[in-house]
């Protein structure tokens, strides 16, 4: 009887990374949140960039920043640009690592 099948490795890669995914955004979402009571933390920046994290997995964090860009579309821009150029750098590290 054989348990592991072709695809196990990819789902449980797949798993890895959705928790880490949830991790990572849910650390950045604390931060926020100990960032609004202390004055070294940029605790909107945090809570924000953990919700965009967090909106590739649920649906109520992608629906309350989809609230938040309507409400502030000035940030919202900002934000947008800021995700191009992370977007580039990205690739760009990718393709460096990728030469090694």
């Amino acid at each position: 009887m054989q348990i592991r099948g072709p695809g196990f490795a990819a789902i449980v890669t797949r798993n890895v990374k959705r928790l880490l995914i949830l991790v990572v955004g849910w650390i950045f979402v604390l931060f926020g949140i100990v960032g609004l009571f202390l004055p070294v933390l940029q605790g909107i920046l945090f809570i924000l960039i953990g919700l965009t994290i967090l909106s590739t997995e649920y649906a109520w964090a992608h629906h309350l920043l989809a609230k938040l860009r309507q409400r502030f579309p000035k940030i919202a821009h900002a934000a947008d640009h800021a995700s191009a150029k992370a977007a580039g750098w990205l690739r760009f590290l990718s393709r460096q690592r990728s030469a090694d």
